[in-house]
């Protein structure tokens, strides 16, 4: 009897439950074993949908279904696995070419667009599913993460489609990037080197900088890394709260003896985790600066911040005295009805209208439209990626109440 029970005990460690299929503790053993490999992964698309709409029991039964599907499609030379959650692998030591590779892809691709699946026969209700397929090549644990990569990369284009893993591939250049700076940016801010830089922002009407925009860099062995490198790997990793912590506080000590104004990044996330008004509370007290030389510049599209419990810590800021302003308008989701029920302190208009406005009399209508409507409401113009005079004088006469870029001044570590 023990020795039954042993026996179902190690069946239940190397089978799935749900569809009898060896599951990924058997397919981590046989990686360990083989040499040698080609390993499909097949991930159906959109399955939270099915969980979501028709129920878990049904999700279960397209789980099932698809299962017993892959046992009739696949080689009698392979092995089929249900990895986790709506992936299955299949692999083999044969040889396969290139063309074998995805002749097979395809095959799998093609038959599940051909079916329909009872979720519900009581109610008579079918559903059509399609499946995405990575393929990867090698030997070992890595050769399973590679065919992962190829099923989003796959993704990123088309639902039902397949990819054949490349270490050449752009999108997996991306992802070892990513990986870098998720571990980079833990360790900066463990070490302390996440650091402020200043780009000074200039006044049109009085001719004088007045301002200073702060802008998170990174110490990365010999060079200081702009956000456009860290910030996704900040949001996977929940870590942009403490980097706008870190550059709030920086900010607040390195301006507190001068008469400068200066504005401070903030994503939605900033916003909605609710900790912004007690810690700019906090340093405003510490350092003695008035709100009001505090501009707080919203990144995100101004369609998410006019939720309504995120206008609401909005407009309690601005109440306490600090300015509002908008970045990066013109692109997206901006409009201006959103515009006048935000009613920033100032605007910025993207740089990219900026960076062309002699070369395309599109953009340039884009500014002038931006422009005009801003004098309307009282709204302040500011122009970011100004490189040249002629830019300069350019968006001057068209009204602009301040500039920015290198023309004016490159961010500088100290005011």
């Amino acid at each position: 009897m023990e020795e039954v029970f042993l026996h179902k005990r190690e069946w239940d460690y190397y089978n799935d439950q749900l569809t009898g299929l060896k599951n990924r503790y058997a397919l981590f053993e046989y990686l360990k074993t083989t040499h040698r490999l080609n390993i499909f992964i097949i991930n159906i698309d959109n399955f939270s949908n099915i969980n979501m709409i028709y129920g878990f029991l049904a999700g279960d039964t397209v789980l099932k279904k698809t299962a017993d599907y892959l046992k009739k499609i696949i080689e009698k030379d392979m092995m089929l696995f249900r990895f986790h959650g709506d992936e299955f692998v299949i692999l083999t030591e044969r040889f396969m070419n290139f063309r074998e590779l995805e002749d097979f892809a395809v095959s799998v691709v093609s038959f599940f667009e051909q079916l329909e699946f009872d979720v519900d026969k009581l109610k008579e209700i079918k559903a059509k599913i399609s499946v995405s397929v990575g393929i990867a090549m090698g030997t070992g644990i890595v050769t399973l993460n590679h065919a992962q990569l190829a099923v989003k990369e796959s993704r990123e284009n088309a639902r039902g489609a397949y990819k054949l893993f490349t270490s050449t591939s752009t999108f997996y250049k991306n992802q070892q990037e990513l990986i870098y700076w998720i571990n980079k940016i833990k360790e900066s801010i463990e070490e302390d080197n996440l650091v402020s830089y200043y780009q000074p922002i200039k006044n049109v009407h009085s001719n004088r900088v007045e301002k200073f925009e702060c802008l998170a860099r990174v110490n990365d062995e010999s060079l200081v890394v702009s956000p456009a490198r860290f910030m996704e790997a900040a949001r996977i990793t929940g870590t942009l709260q403490l980097i706008t912590r870190t550059i709030i506080s920086k900010a607040y000590k390195d301006f507190q003896n001068t008469d400068y104004e200066f504005s401070i990044n903030l994503t939605a996330n900033d916003i909605k985790l609710g900790y912004l008004e007690e810690f700019l509370d906090h340093n405003t007290k510490k350092y003695g600066i008035n709100p009001g030389r505090v501009t707080l510049e919203l990144l995100e599209d101004i369609k998410t911040l006019t939720e309504e419990n995120m206008l609401e810590q909005i407009n309690r800021l601005r109440a306490k005295g600090f300015k509002i302003a908008l970045d990066d308008f013109g692109v997206e989701n901006s409009n201006f009805a959103r515009l006048i029920e935000l009613k920033p302190d100032f605007l910025k208009i993207d740089g990219v209208f900026i960076k062309d406005i002699f070369e395309s009399r599109n953009h340039e209508i884009i500014v002038e439209s931006i422009i005009d409507f801003c004098k309307k409401i009282d709204v302040k113009i500011v122009a970011e990626y100004i490189s040249s005079k002629e830019i300069y004088d350019k968006l001057v006469k068209m009204g602009i109440d301040f500039a920015q870029g290198f023309y004016i001044g490159q961010p500088l570590k100290q005011i």
